[in-house]
Protein backbone atom coordinates (compact mmCIF):
# COMPACT_ATOMS: atom_id res chain seq x y z
CA UNK A 1 0.00 0.00 0.00
CA UNK A 2 2.80 2.63 0.92
CA UNK A 3 4.29 1.57 -2.32
CA UNK A 4 0.86 2.28 -4.41
CA UNK A 5 -0.04 5.25 -2.72
CA UNK A 6 0.26 8.91 -4.38
CA UNK A 7 0.83 11.73 -1.91
CA UNK A 8 -0.29 14.58 -3.66
CA UNK A 9 2.52 16.68 -1.74
CA UNK A 10 5.61 14.90 -3.04
CA UNK A 11 5.65 16.62 -6.82
CA UNK A 12 5.30 19.46 -4.78
CA UNK A 13 8.95 19.23 -3.39
CA UNK A 14 11.35 18.35 -5.86
CA UNK A 15 14.44 19.50 -5.97
CA UNK A 16 15.04 23.25 -6.44
CA UNK A 17 10.75 23.48 -6.53
CA UNK A 18 10.69 26.68 -5.34
CA UNK A 19 11.96 30.01 -6.02
CA UNK A 20 13.50 32.67 -3.52
CA UNK A 21 10.36 33.65 -1.49
CA UNK A 22 9.17 31.75 1.36
CA UNK A 23 5.58 32.44 1.34
CA UNK A 24 4.91 29.29 -1.26
CA UNK A 25 7.15 26.65 0.37
CA UNK A 26 5.64 27.58 4.03
CA UNK A 27 1.80 27.05 2.61
CA UNK A 28 2.92 23.70 0.71
CA UNK A 29 4.54 22.89 4.23
CA UNK A 30 1.24 23.29 5.73
CA UNK A 31 -0.87 21.37 3.01
CA UNK A 32 1.51 18.62 3.00
CA UNK A 33 1.20 18.06 7.27
CA UNK A 34 -2.27 18.58 6.73
CA UNK A 35 -3.04 15.48 4.07
CA UNK A 36 -0.13 13.49 6.47
CA UNK A 37 -2.19 14.30 9.25
CA UNK A 38 -5.45 13.12 7.40
CA UNK A 39 -4.37 9.60 6.44
CA UNK A 40 -2.68 9.19 10.00
CA UNK A 41 -6.56 9.12 11.27
CA UNK A 42 -6.86 5.73 9.88
CA UNK A 43 -3.63 4.22 8.36
CA UNK A 44 -1.20 5.57 10.86
CA UNK A 45 1.91 3.04 9.09
CA UNK A 46 0.86 4.58 5.85
CA UNK A 47 1.02 8.60 7.30
CA UNK A 48 4.52 7.59 8.47
CA UNK A 49 5.81 6.69 5.89
CA UNK A 50 4.62 9.57 4.41
CA UNK A 51 6.19 11.32 6.71
CA UNK A 52 9.56 10.22 6.04
CA UNK A 53 8.98 10.73 2.55
CA UNK A 54 8.09 14.25 3.19
CA UNK A 55 11.52 14.87 5.74
CA UNK A 56 13.56 12.89 2.77
CA UNK A 57 12.31 15.81 0.82
CA UNK A 58 12.30 19.37 2.38
CA UNK A 59 16.16 20.32 2.23
CA UNK A 60 16.65 19.62 -1.34
CA UNK A 61 13.26 21.22 -2.45
CA UNK A 62 14.13 24.67 0.31
CA UNK A 63 17.95 24.90 -1.11
CA UNK A 64 17.30 28.27 -2.79
CA UNK A 65 14.92 29.74 -0.98
CA UNK A 66 15.74 32.87 1.06
CA UNK A 67 14.99 31.41 4.76
CA UNK A 68 16.10 34.39 6.45
CA UNK A 69 13.66 35.96 8.05
CA UNK A 70 13.34 32.75 10.12
CA UNK A 71 9.59 32.12 8.93
CA UNK A 72 10.65 29.30 6.55
CA UNK A 73 12.96 28.13 8.95
CA UNK A 74 10.05 28.03 11.80
CA UNK A 75 7.84 26.03 9.69
CA UNK A 76 10.15 23.17 9.07
CA UNK A 77 10.90 22.99 12.89
CA UNK A 78 7.11 23.13 13.23
CA UNK A 79 6.59 20.32 10.61
CA UNK A 80 9.26 18.06 12.17
CA UNK A 81 7.71 18.61 15.26
CA UNK A 82 4.20 17.26 14.07
CA UNK A 83 5.94 14.38 11.99
CA UNK A 84 8.38 12.91 14.13
CA UNK A 85 5.42 11.48 16.48
CA UNK A 86 3.88 9.84 13.53
CA UNK A 87 6.44 7.93 12.79
CA UNK A 88 7.41 6.72 16.85
CA UNK A 89 3.89 5.86 17.05
CA UNK A 90 3.35 3.57 13.86
CA UNK A 91 3.21 0.15 14.87
CA UNK A 92 6.18 -1.70 12.66
CA UNK A 93 8.75 -4.29 12.51
CA UNK A 94 11.92 -3.57 13.92
CA UNK A 95 12.88 -4.12 10.31
CA UNK A 96 10.60 -1.25 8.95
CA UNK A 97 11.90 1.01 11.29
CA UNK A 98 15.36 0.61 10.83
CA UNK A 99 14.77 1.37 7.00
CA UNK A 100 12.94 4.29 7.95
CA UNK A 101 15.95 5.63 9.86
CA UNK A 102 18.33 4.44 7.45
CA UNK A 103 16.42 6.88 5.13
CA UNK A 104 16.22 9.62 7.82
CA UNK A 105 19.70 9.36 8.60
CA UNK A 106 20.52 9.66 4.39
CA UNK A 107 18.33 13.38 4.80
CA UNK A 108 20.44 14.42 7.44
CA UNK A 109 23.60 14.21 6.08
CA UNK A 110 22.32 15.75 2.68
CA UNK A 111 20.65 18.96 4.64
CA UNK A 112 23.60 21.20 3.22
CA UNK A 113 21.26 24.22 4.20
CA UNK A 114 20.51 23.10 7.12
CA UNK A 115 16.82 22.49 7.89
CA UNK A 116 16.05 19.44 9.21
CA UNK A 117 19.05 19.06 11.82
CA UNK A 118 16.18 19.37 14.21
CA UNK A 119 15.69 15.97 13.51
CA UNK A 120 18.71 14.79 15.69
CA UNK A 121 17.55 15.62 18.59
CA UNK A 122 14.52 13.06 18.16
CA UNK A 123 16.84 10.45 16.96
CA UNK A 124 16.47 8.23 20.38
CA UNK A 125 12.74 8.74 20.00
CA UNK A 126 12.37 7.76 16.76
CA UNK A 127 14.00 4.31 17.38
CA UNK A 128 11.20 3.39 20.00
CA UNK A 129 13.14 0.36 20.92
CA UNK A 130 16.51 0.97 23.74
CA UNK A 131 17.94 -1.89 22.03
CA UNK A 132 17.57 -0.03 18.60
CA UNK A 133 18.61 3.24 19.74
CA UNK A 134 21.79 1.35 21.42
CA UNK A 135 22.88 0.10 17.69
CA UNK A 136 22.33 4.14 16.54
CA UNK A 137 24.50 4.94 18.96
CA UNK A 138 27.57 2.44 18.84
CA UNK A 139 27.19 3.43 15.14
CA UNK A 140 27.59 6.97 15.89
CA UNK A 141 30.20 7.19 19.06
CA UNK A 142 33.13 6.31 17.17
CA UNK A 143 32.98 8.93 14.49
CA UNK A 144 31.99 11.75 17.64
CA UNK A 145 35.40 10.27 19.27
CA UNK A 146 37.38 11.03 16.12
CA UNK A 147 36.14 14.16 15.38
CA UNK A 148 36.55 15.45 18.45
CA UNK A 149 40.10 14.27 19.27
CA UNK A 150 43.11 16.36 19.23
CA UNK A 151 44.53 14.85 17.03
CA UNK A 152 41.54 15.31 14.35
CA UNK A 153 41.93 18.21 11.71
CA UNK A 154 38.89 20.22 10.97
CA UNK A 155 36.08 21.94 13.69
CA UNK A 156 35.28 18.36 15.35
CA UNK A 157 31.70 19.12 13.37
CA UNK A 158 29.46 15.46 12.77
CA UNK A 159 25.96 16.10 11.40
CA UNK A 160 24.92 12.66 13.95
CA UNK A 161 26.69 14.55 17.11
CA UNK A 162 23.24 15.06 18.38
CA UNK A 163 21.60 12.12 17.15
CA UNK A 164 24.15 10.24 19.35
CA UNK A 165 23.71 12.19 22.22
CA UNK A 166 19.88 11.36 21.51
CA UNK A 167 20.51 7.68 20.99
CA UNK A 168 22.16 7.07 24.18
CA UNK A 169 19.80 8.87 26.27
CA UNK A 170 17.33 6.46 24.65
CA UNK A 171 19.18 3.90 25.35
CA UNK A 172 19.55 4.58 29.22
CA UNK A 173 23.61 4.56 28.94
CA UNK A 174 24.02 7.79 30.73
CA UNK A 175 26.95 7.41 32.14
CA UNK A 176 28.31 6.82 28.83
CA UNK A 177 26.77 9.91 27.40
CA UNK A 178 28.46 12.49 30.31
CA UNK A 179 31.74 10.58 29.24
CA UNK A 180 31.38 11.34 25.63
CA UNK A 181 30.21 15.02 26.17
CA UNK A 182 33.14 15.41 28.53
CA UNK A 183 35.44 14.54 25.59
CA UNK A 184 34.08 17.57 23.34
CA UNK A 185 36.64 20.34 22.33
CA UNK A 186 34.75 23.08 23.92
CA UNK A 187 31.79 23.62 25.80
CA UNK A 188 28.01 24.26 24.25
CA UNK A 189 25.05 23.92 25.72
CA UNK A 190 23.13 22.17 22.97
CA UNK A 191 25.54 19.29 23.78
CA UNK A 192 25.81 19.79 27.47
CA UNK A 193 21.97 20.01 27.73
CA UNK A 194 21.95 15.91 27.38
CA UNK A 195 24.46 15.87 29.87
CA UNK A 196 22.01 17.86 32.10
CA UNK A 197 18.84 15.48 30.74
CA UNK A 198 21.46 12.19 31.85
CA UNK A 199 22.00 13.37 35.35
CA UNK A 200 18.25 14.41 36.26
CA UNK A 201 17.39 10.71 34.83
CA UNK A 202 20.04 9.19 36.79
CA UNK A 203 18.12 11.07 39.95
CA UNK A 204 21.34 13.45 40.17
CA UNK A 205 19.52 16.73 40.17
CA UNK A 206 21.26 18.92 42.28
CA UNK A 207 24.10 17.37 40.13
CA UNK A 208 22.30 18.38 37.09
CA UNK A 209 21.96 21.96 38.16
CA UNK A 210 25.50 22.77 38.79
CA UNK A 211 26.51 20.89 35.40
CA UNK A 212 24.38 23.30 33.77
CA UNK A 213 25.72 26.38 35.02
CA UNK A 214 29.02 25.47 34.56
CA UNK A 215 27.91 25.33 31.02
CA UNK A 216 27.46 28.97 30.91
CA UNK A 217 30.48 31.06 28.56
CA UNK A 218 30.14 33.98 26.34
CA UNK A 219 28.17 32.95 23.48
CA UNK A 220 25.72 30.35 25.60
CA UNK A 221 22.09 30.85 25.88
CA UNK A 222 21.85 32.01 29.51
CA UNK A 223 18.43 32.03 29.23
CA UNK A 224 17.89 28.29 28.14
CA UNK A 225 20.24 27.48 30.84
CA UNK A 226 17.82 29.14 33.12
CA UNK A 227 14.92 27.25 31.93
CA UNK A 228 16.67 23.85 32.45
CA UNK A 229 17.80 24.97 35.77
CA UNK A 230 14.50 25.84 36.59
CA UNK A 231 12.85 23.29 35.71
CA UNK A 232 15.26 20.85 37.39
CA UNK A 233 14.21 23.27 40.70
CA UNK A 234 10.47 23.30 40.22
CA UNK A 235 10.23 19.20 39.68
CA UNK A 236 12.30 19.17 43.11
CA UNK A 237 9.23 20.99 44.55
CA UNK A 238 11.98 23.71 45.62
CA UNK A 239 9.34 26.85 43.99
CA UNK A 240 11.38 29.61 46.43
CA UNK A 241 14.57 28.79 44.95
CA UNK A 242 13.33 28.36 41.13
CA UNK A 243 11.96 31.42 41.51
CA UNK A 244 14.57 33.54 43.35
CA UNK A 245 17.63 32.53 41.06
CA UNK A 246 15.53 31.70 37.53
CA UNK A 247 12.19 32.74 37.14
CA UNK A 248 13.32 36.23 35.44
CA UNK A 249 16.11 35.05 33.46
CA UNK A 250 14.17 32.27 31.92
CA UNK A 251 10.85 33.52 31.22
CA UNK A 252 11.67 36.53 29.32
CA UNK A 253 9.11 37.27 26.48
CA UNK A 254 8.89 39.41 23.66
CA UNK A 255 7.14 42.00 25.67
CA UNK A 256 7.50 43.41 29.49
CA UNK A 257 4.44 42.61 29.90
CA UNK A 258 4.40 39.17 27.94
CA UNK A 259 7.15 38.44 31.03
CA UNK A 260 5.19 39.23 33.62
CA UNK A 261 2.51 36.66 32.40
CA UNK A 262 4.67 34.04 32.17
CA UNK A 263 6.02 34.45 35.25
CA UNK A 264 2.70 35.12 37.49
CA UNK A 265 1.16 31.87 35.67
CA UNK A 266 4.04 29.46 36.10
CA UNK A 267 3.93 30.95 39.85
CA UNK A 268 1.01 31.23 40.96
CA UNK A 269 2.20 30.92 44.61
CA UNK A 270 3.75 34.21 44.41
CA UNK A 271 1.71 37.71 44.93
CA UNK A 272 1.73 39.17 41.27
CA UNK A 273 2.87 42.41 43.19
CA UNK A 274 6.03 41.06 44.47
CA UNK A 275 6.41 39.78 40.85
CA UNK A 276 6.00 42.95 39.50
CA UNK A 277 8.41 44.52 41.58
CA UNK A 278 11.06 42.23 41.08
CA UNK A 279 10.93 42.55 37.51
CA UNK A 280 10.84 46.55 38.27
CA UNK A 281 14.07 45.80 40.09
CA UNK A 282 15.89 43.74 37.63
CA UNK A 283 15.64 46.96 34.97
CA UNK A 284 16.51 50.20 36.67
CA UNK A 285 16.12 52.83 34.11
CA UNK A 286 13.27 51.89 32.30
CA UNK A 287 10.44 51.55 35.27
CA UNK A 288 7.95 52.71 32.92
CA UNK A 289 8.25 49.88 30.50
CA UNK A 290 6.34 47.72 33.32
CA UNK A 291 3.10 50.41 33.22
CA UNK A 292 1.34 47.73 31.40
CA UNK A 293 2.22 44.43 33.92
CA UNK A 294 1.09 47.08 36.74
CA UNK A 295 -2.16 47.95 35.31
CA UNK A 296 -2.86 44.38 34.36
CA UNK A 297 -3.00 43.10 37.68
CA UNK A 298 -4.43 45.90 38.98
CA UNK A 299 -2.48 47.66 40.52
CA UNK A 300 -2.64 51.30 39.65
CA UNK A 301 -1.06 53.20 42.61
CA UNK A 302 2.14 51.72 41.20
CA UNK A 303 1.40 51.72 37.57
CA UNK A 304 1.04 55.82 38.19
CA UNK A 305 4.10 55.71 39.91
CA UNK A 306 5.73 53.89 36.88
CA UNK A 307 4.52 55.76 34.20
CA UNK A 308 6.46 59.29 36.02
CA UNK A 309 9.44 57.60 36.39
CA UNK A 310 10.95 56.66 33.45
CA UNK A 311 10.03 56.96 29.67
CA UNK A 312 6.85 55.52 28.76
CA UNK A 313 5.04 55.08 25.37
CA UNK A 314 2.43 58.01 25.39
CA UNK A 315 -0.29 55.77 23.06
CA UNK A 316 -0.29 52.90 25.75
CA UNK A 317 -0.76 55.57 28.60
CA UNK A 318 -3.92 57.18 26.73
CA UNK A 319 -5.35 53.64 26.09
CA UNK A 320 -4.99 52.97 29.15
CA UNK A 321 -6.25 56.33 30.94
CA UNK A 322 -9.47 55.76 28.05
CA UNK A 323 -10.09 52.16 29.58
CA UNK A 324 -10.30 53.57 33.00
CA UNK A 325 -12.02 56.87 32.49
CA UNK A 326 -14.46 55.76 34.47
CA UNK A 327 -14.00 53.23 36.97
CA UNK A 328 -11.13 54.48 37.79
CA UNK A 329 -10.77 57.74 36.88
CA UNK A 330 -7.83 59.03 39.39
CA UNK A 331 -5.58 56.59 37.90
CA UNK A 332 -6.61 57.54 34.11
CA UNK A 333 -6.08 61.18 35.24
CA UNK A 334 -2.06 60.22 35.93
CA UNK A 335 -2.04 57.93 33.01
CA UNK A 336 -2.95 60.87 30.80
CA UNK A 337 -1.14 63.49 32.35
CA UNK A 338 1.86 61.12 31.91
CA UNK A 339 0.93 60.73 28.32
CA UNK A 340 1.06 64.23 27.52
CA UNK A 341 3.95 65.03 29.73
CA UNK A 342 6.30 62.82 27.82
CA UNK A 343 4.96 63.77 24.60
CA UNK A 344 6.31 67.51 25.90
CA UNK A 345 9.77 66.03 26.63
CA UNK A 346 9.80 64.44 22.81
CA UNK A 347 9.05 60.95 23.65
CA UNK A 348 7.12 58.57 21.51
CA UNK A 349 6.94 57.18 18.00
CA UNK A 350 5.92 59.77 15.40
CA UNK A 351 3.51 61.56 17.76
CA UNK A 352 1.10 63.65 15.73
CA UNK A 353 -1.83 66.10 16.68
CA UNK A 354 -4.42 63.25 17.11
CA UNK A 355 -2.26 61.97 19.48
CA UNK A 356 -2.18 64.80 21.93
CA UNK A 357 -5.82 65.45 21.15
CA UNK A 358 -6.70 61.96 21.87
CA UNK A 359 -4.64 62.82 25.44
CA UNK A 360 -6.50 66.03 25.99
CA UNK A 361 -9.64 64.17 25.81
CA UNK A 362 -9.04 61.69 27.69
CA UNK A 363 -8.14 63.90 30.64
CA UNK A 364 -10.79 65.86 30.40
CA UNK A 365 -13.38 62.95 30.43
CA UNK A 366 -11.71 61.31 33.42
CA UNK A 367 -11.59 64.88 35.60
CA UNK A 368 -15.28 65.06 34.61
CA UNK A 369 -15.92 61.33 36.60
CA UNK A 370 -13.32 62.31 39.55
CA UNK A 371 -15.38 65.79 39.98
CA UNK A 372 -12.14 67.41 39.20
CA UNK A 373 -12.64 71.59 37.96
CA UNK A 374 -11.20 73.36 35.41
CA UNK A 375 -8.56 75.49 37.77
CA UNK A 376 -7.41 72.18 39.21
CA UNK A 377 -7.21 70.77 35.48
CA UNK A 378 -5.68 74.08 34.46
CA UNK A 379 -2.91 73.84 37.53
CA UNK A 380 -2.16 70.04 36.62
CA UNK A 381 -1.27 71.19 32.77
CA UNK A 382 0.69 74.16 33.72
CA UNK A 383 3.94 72.36 34.43
CA UNK A 384 3.72 69.98 31.39
CA UNK A 385 2.61 73.01 29.09
CA UNK A 386 6.19 74.92 30.65
CA UNK A 387 8.34 71.91 29.69
CA UNK A 388 6.99 71.60 25.80
CA UNK A 389 9.31 73.81 23.44
CA UNK A 390 8.48 76.81 22.23
CA UNK A 391 5.69 76.21 19.55
CA UNK A 392 5.36 72.68 19.92
CA UNK A 393 1.90 71.66 19.24
CA UNK A 394 0.79 70.47 22.03
CA UNK A 395 0.92 74.37 23.30
CA UNK A 396 -2.07 74.98 20.59
CA UNK A 397 -3.95 71.58 21.86
CA UNK A 398 -3.51 72.57 25.38
CA UNK A 399 -4.16 76.10 24.76
CA UNK A 400 -7.98 75.72 25.41
CA UNK A 401 -7.78 73.73 28.83
CA UNK A 402 -5.39 75.83 30.99
CA UNK A 403 -6.38 79.33 32.21
CA UNK A 404 -4.37 82.27 30.85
Amino acid sequence: MSGAHKWQFAPRFRRHAFGWRSDTPIQRIKEALAEIKQVARKEPVLAAEGAVTLLEKLSPALEQVDSSSGALGSAVNKAIDTLVPIIIEADVEPKQRQRWLGRLWQALQDDEMPYIELLGDYWGELCVTPELASRWADDFMPVVERVWSPAASGHGYFKGTSACFSALFAAGRHDELLALIDKARFKWWHDRLWGVKALVAMGRKAEAVRYAEDSRGLNDPGWQIAEACEGILLSSGLVDEAYRRYAIEANQGSTNLATFRAITKKYPEIPAEQVLRDLIASTPGTEGKWFAAAKEAGLFTLAAELATKSPTDPRTLTRAARDFAVDQPQFAIHAALSALRWIARGHGYEITGVDIQDAAHVLQQASIHAGVDHGTLSALLAPILAEAPPRHLLRLVLAPFVKA
